[in-house]
């Protein structure tokens, strides 16, 4: 998928750090939404054995995508797995109360609060959902404790809000590119738009493992710094995005998942991030140490930054996308929180890109289903289209009509990321540099406004 302008976000691995949500289980209640709860060493709260019996333990576990650690956070108060309550045993508010799994009967022993803080706290003993002596290891016993604000009492669990993780406005997230393409203010698309989120590109390598804009502009203070506050004093925030077509990549620049990791972590706490997005593009996506380095290095990203969100996306064919990575992912225990495919770049003019999109789409349905386990729901909410707005460089023409049915699908099925290469390009064409305008006749921001109806 080669590109005639620098730096794209076509065929790229993008990955992006948010709540992985799935779908709802049997017997779950309404407005909840499910997904992996993880915890200490970015492991998961498990149901020992994969047991639905009363009275079995509830762990920690490395994550594998099964039933067992899926969770469904209800309005009622209720966190639910394989058809049964989160339960503390006894009905006790004591210290050291071990938590397990029982038949839900409404008591209070049953009744959790998913707190900002990532606590997850029962109101009738005013004590958090705890790892029992701080241990990371498989099978340590979750229990219920005073509360510490200590990382075994740390929890990033799906959000109560009407199954719909997606509605958060991270799930629109326009790219958006300061290098070249005319940049438009985004105050201005915010203004238009409503959109607040823009997925800002490229942070790389500046020739080893120290991680800057485009591989030259300070990582702070610059012109991409000014962008983030324009961004933020609109209300909204940016998903810094490391990789792209061209440059030096961190993924293949770091020597270790340890060094990548560090190097994920010194742009995280530059700007105190929510979110961030990894572009790998093709000779890196398919070279298996580097995807292996990439897949650990994010573990640990995810382990200490709680609540911190990763998207995936990767290029896509017309019938699907490469399954090694999500194979890769799922068989190290990574749960991430959206699997977006860009569907572009399949060759030639005169194709509907919005049906090749939705066909696109559910290959990658089929590949989370089978890597994860998932059901069909369950892998449509962790999933996600980053599509390309206008003329791509492989003279298709991806239309504001079929942006709307990219829309439609994505609201069937409440899918967890819908963005597009790029802003720089939701203009009509007058002449100005390369990339900076669609190709094809709109208005300004015609494509972000489609998006921009985006519910989940």
């Amino acid at each position: 998928m080669a590109r005639s302008f620098p730096l794209p976000a076509s065929a790229v691995l993008a990955v992006t750090v948010l709540t992985l949500s799935g779908g709802l289980l049997a017997a779950s209640p309404a407005q909840a939404a499910t997904g992996t709860i993880t915890g200490l060493a970015g492991k998961c709260l498990d149901v020992a054995g994969a047991n639905s019996a009363d009275g079995t333990a509830v762990q920690l576990y490395d994550c594998n995508g099964t039933a067992a650690q899926q969770w469904t956070v209800g309005s009622d108060g209720t966190v639910r797995a394989l058809g049964k309550c989160l339960d503390v045993t006894g009905n006790s508010t004591a210290d050291g109360a071990k938590a397990q799994l029982w038949t839900c009967t409404g008591g209070a022993n049953q009744k959790w609060t998913v707190t900002a803080a990532h606590d997850i706290v029962n109101p009738q003993a005013n004590k958090c959902l705890d790892v029992t002596d701080n241990s990371s290891a498989n099978g340590a016993r979750a229990q219920i404790w005073s509360c510490t604000g200590a990382a075994n009492q740390k929890w990033n669990a799906p959000a109560s809000d009407n199954g719909g993780t997606p509605s958060s406005p991270m799930a629109v997230a326009p790219y958006l590119y300061n290098g070249w393409g005319s940049p438009p203010n985004p105050a201005t698309i915010t203004s238009a738009t409503g959109v607040k989120w823009f997925t800002l590109a490229f942070v790389l390598s500046n020739g080893y493992c120290n991680p800057q804009w485009d591989g030259s502009r300070p990582l702070t203070g610059g012109v991409d710094q000014q962008t983030v506050n324009t961004v933020r004093a609109g209300g909204g925030d940016i998903i810094p995005s490391f990789g792209g077509y061209s440059g030096n990549k961190l993924e293949s620049s770091c020597s270790s998942a340890g060094e990548l990791a560090a190097a994920y972590q010194k742009v995280i706490n530059a700007y105190g991030l929510k979110a961030i997005d990894i572009d790998i593009e093709a000779d890196a996506y398919s070279n298996p140490t580097v995807q292996q380095r990439t897949v650990d290095a994010l573990k640990t990203v995810k382990a200490g930054n709680p609540g911190l969100k990763v998207y995936i996306t990767i290029g896509t064919g017309q019938s699907g996308p490469d399954t090694s990575l999500i194979n890769r992912a799922a068989s190290s225990g990574l749960a991430v929180d959206a699997w977006a495919i860009m569907p572009f770049d399949f060759g030639g003019a005169g194709q509907n890109m919005g049906n090749l999109t939705v066909q696109a789409a559910e290959g990658l349905k089929n590949a989370l289903r089978n890597a994860y386990g998932y059901s069909d729901d369950q892998a449509y909410r962790d999933m996600g289209i980053s599509s390309m707005n206008g003329v791509t460089d492989d003279n298709e023409t991806v239309t504001v009509a079929d942006f709307r049915t990219i829309l439609a699908y994505a609201q069937q099925h409440h899918l967890a990321r819908l963005t597009f290469w790029s802003a720089n390009r939701d203009r009509p064409c007058t002449g100005g540099p390369a990339d900076s305008c669609s190709g094809v006749g709109q208005s300004d921001w015609d494509y972000t406004r489609v998006f921009a109806q985006y519910t989940g």
